[in-house]
């Protein structure tokens, strides 16, 4: 694929990525919504996305590193697959099997190591069990999982176009 049309790409991603941390954000916000610690990883994971991709867009990388950033994509998306997987299965739990609360995440971080900060994350409180918010009668969650399991499949797809390409270029003498 030429220059022009993966950078076009990675904008596309870039964009989709800022508009859903947009709405995200004015939610939370706006709409006055409580975040639990798994939705911020998801955020975390939104805005990452987009840093990657607004990165390939102004480095405009060539074959190489398309392969890699469309591999970061794919991790960074398999990761928001897996947080907001483990969300949407916390509102299928009663709230009452869960922990009643957490600290937030940056008392977590300043008191706990970063790995006991997501092990006591993901496994979830009430509040991340609540479905406050539905669209078209999915949660936020599940919406977040959609576009994560999008951002999967199209970052696998052309990561392996990326690297069907570089194999079929070093087949040809």
């Amino acid at each position: 694929m030429s220059l022009a049309g993966s950078r076009l790409l990675f904008s596309l991603v870039f964009l989709v990525g800022a508009l859903a941390s947009w709405a995200a954000f004015n939610l939370q916000t706006g709409g006055g919504l409580e975040s639990c610690s798994l939705w911020s990883v998801q955020r975390l994971l939104l805005l990452a996305l987009g840093g990657v991709n607004l990165l390939a867009v102004i480095q405009g990388p060539g074959r190489v590193g398309r392969a890699v950033y469309w591999g970061l994509n794919l991790l960074l998306g398999l990761l928001g697959v897996v947080t907001a997987g483990r969300h949407v299965l916390l509102q299928n739990i009663p709230s009452e099997q869960l922990l009643a609360c957490l600290p937030d995440m940056s008392f977590m971080l300043r008191q706990l190591s970063w790995w006991q900060a997501l092990k006591l994350t993901f496994m979830g409180t009430s509040d991340c069990a609540e479905v406050t918010w539905t669209l078209l009668d999915m949660s936020l969650p599940e919406w977040s999982l959609l576009f994560f399991v999008i951002m999967l499949i199209f970052s696998g797809y052309r990561l392996w176009r990326q690297l069907r390409g570089a194999r079929k270029a070093v087949a040809l003498p």
